[in-house]
C-alpha cells in the first residue's frame, strides 16, 4: 500500500491529541513530521518523524502529499492557500477560515491546482452525535419539530493562548465550539432559511465572544444552538422533539479525555461511553408507548482519516468537504450580523 505522507503545521494539543495518533494508526498514512516553531517534541513521541523549522521546508518537500493546517483559525487561509499552490492536499481544522470569502477562495484554489480539501470536523464521529443521528434517521420520533444542541463548559479563567483570547478574525467561541454544533445541525437538517443569534461576552476580562444562542429557522423545524463557558451544571447536550416522541442525550464522548491521557485509539472498547450516559427515548409506535435507554454507538475519529484516505486514493468525496466548510462559515457570518443588528437574517 502506498502511504500518504502527511505533515502537521503544529504539534501542540491538536497535533498530539487529534491528529498524530490517528495518522500513525491508519495503515494508509505515514506521519512525516511537523512544523515546530519553538518547542521540539514530535521526535520524542515519533522518532521516525522530522521537525521542520519553517513552513517552506514542508511545502518544498516533494514527498509530502498532505498537509494538516492545525494552526490558529486566522492563519488557516494563508497556510492552506500556500499548501494548495505547492501541490499538497489539505486538511483544515474548524473553523474552516475566518470568512466566507476566504472559504470560497480555498475551494477555488483546490479546483485550480487539482487538489483536495477537507475540513476537520471530528465531532461528527463523537459517540453522542452518532447515536443522536441514528435515532433521527430511524424516524422513531416521527417528524422532528424542534431540537437543541448544546456545547457547554465551565471555564471562567481565560486561556493562556493569546490567539484564543485576543481579538482577531478567528477568535471567539462562535468559531470554536460554535463551528462544531453548526456543522452538526447542517449534517442533520441542511441549511436553514434564516436565523437569529445572540452572541455575548460573559467571562470577567474576556475580550472575545464566549456565549452564543443561535436559532435556525426551517419550514417546519426550529433548531437552537447554545454554547457557553459559564455552565457549571450542563443540560442534556441533545434534546430532540418530534411528533411521536422525544430523545435526550448527554455530551459524553470519551475520545478526547482518553487521548489527553495518552491512551491509544484502536484499542478494544475505544470510543465507548459509560453505560450510565445512555440517552433516553420516549416514543409511541403502533399505539404502544416506549420509554427506555438507547445504547450509545462507539465514537471513532479514525473514520475521518479513513474518509480522507478513500478520497485521495479512490477519488471518493472528502468526508467533510470545502462546501461543508463554506456553509458553516455562511451561518457564522449571518449569526454575527444577526447579533449585531438584533434581527433575523435570511440566508
Amino acid at each position: 500500500m502506498n502511504k500518504i505522507n502527511t505533515a502537521l503545521l503544529a504539534f501542540g494539543l491538536s497535533g498530539k491529541v487529534f491528529h498524530a495518533p490517528f495518522i500513525t494508526l491508519h495503515e494508509g498514512f505515514h506521519l512525516a513530521g511537523a512544523w515546530e516553531r519553538t518547542s521540539k517534541q514530535i521526535q520524542e513521541l515519533y522518532p521516525q518523524t522530522r521537525s521542520y523549522a519553517i513552513l517552506d521546508e514542508i511545502l518544498d518537500d516533494k514527498a509530502i502529499d498532505l498537509v494538516v493546517v492545525n494552526t490558529p483559525t486566522y492563519t488557516h487561509f494563508e497556510y492552506a492557500s500556500r499548501a494548495l499552490i505547492a501541490g499538497k492536499h489539505v486538511i483544515v481544522e474548524k473553523a474552516f477560515t475566518s470568512s466566507v470569502s476566504e472559504a470560497e477562495a480555498l475551494k477555488e484554489l483546490a479546483v485550480k491546482y487539482n487538489r483536495k480539501v477537507a475540513v476537520f470536523q471530528n465531532r461528527r464521529w463523537d459517540s453522542d452525535f452518532s447515536t443522536v443521528k441514528q435515532v433521527i434517521d430511524r424516524k422513531l420520533l416521527g417528524e422532528i419539530i424542534e431540537m437543541e444542541i448544546h456545547f457547554d463548559r465551565y471555564k471562567i479563567q481565560l486561556s493562556p493562548k493569546k490567539h484564543k483570547e485576543e481579538p482577531n478574525p478567528g477568535a471567539g467561541l462562535l468559531k470554536d465550539l460554535g463551528a462544531h454544533i453548526i456543522d452538526q445541525a447542517l449534517v442533520l437538517f441542511g441549511m436553514p432559511e434564516s436565523l437569529f443569534a445572540d452572541i455575548r461576552i460573559t467571562r470577567p476580562g474576556s475580550l472575545v465572544d464566549d456565549c452564543l444562542d443561535i436559532l435556525l429557522f426551517y419550514p417546519k423545524l426550529r433548531v437552537r444552538l447554545k454554547a457557553g463557558y459559564l455552565v457549571r451544571e450542563p443540560l442534556a447536550a441533545y434534546i430532540v422533539n418530534g411528533t411521536k416522541g422525544s430523545f435526550l442525550k448527554s455530551r459524553a464522548d470519551v475520545q478526547e479525555t482518553n487521548l489527553l491521557k495518552s491512551l491509544s485509539p484502536g484499542t478494544p472498547g475505544w470510543g465507548m461511553e459509560p453505560g450510565n450516559e445512555e440517552g433516553l427515548i420516549n416514543y409511541e409506535k403502533d399505539g404502544t408507548s416506549f420509554r427506555k435507554r438507547v445504547p450509545t454507538l462507539a465514537g471513532n475519529y479514525l473514520e475521518f482519516y479513513t474518509g480522507v484516505y478513500n478520497a485521495l486514493v479512490q477519488n471518493a468525496p472528502m468526508p467533510v468537504t470545502a462546501d461543508d466548510g463554506i456553509l458553516v462559515m455562511r451561518i457564522i457570518e449571518a449569526a454575527i450580523m444577526s447579533s449585531a443588528e438584533k434581527k433575523v437574517v435570511y440566508l
